[in-house]
């Protein structure tokens, strides 16, 4: 564990920062842009990965374990997204026939 701290340790937390910006970014203009709904649930993860990123770059330049153990949860968080996602996709696709965001409001009751 302890070599994990100090490889993280030797890169510049400005270098964690920038990537993970440009992750979140991706995942905002994925988001954003695109009508899939496969293809915006995987850009929300893309932009919690980005965060998990720069929450343990900042916990392991601190020395501090709790932005780890705050990864964990949001973690936890994600897989509970993804599989609420995953089931309104399966309910769309059986109902809608299509996964295209555009066509959600169709399943209005």
């Amino acid at each position: 564990m302890n070599d994990i701290v100090t490889a993280i340790r030797t890169v510049p937390l400005e270098h964690y920062v920038m990537l993970s910006f440009v992750l979140f970014s991706i995942g905002m203009a994925g988001a954003m842009f695109r009508r899939n709904t496969i293809i915006v649930l995987m850009c929300l993860e893309l932009m919690f990965n980005s965060v998990n990123l720069l929450l343990t770059a900042f916990s392991a330049h601190h020395g501090d374990p709790g932005g780890q153990v705050f990864v964990f949860f949001i973690m936890l968080v994600a897989a509970a997204e993804v599989t609420v996602g995953l089931a309104i996709v399966v309910m769309m696709k059986r109902n809608v026939d299509s996964v295209d965001i555009n066509q959600l409001n169709r399943m209005r009751g």
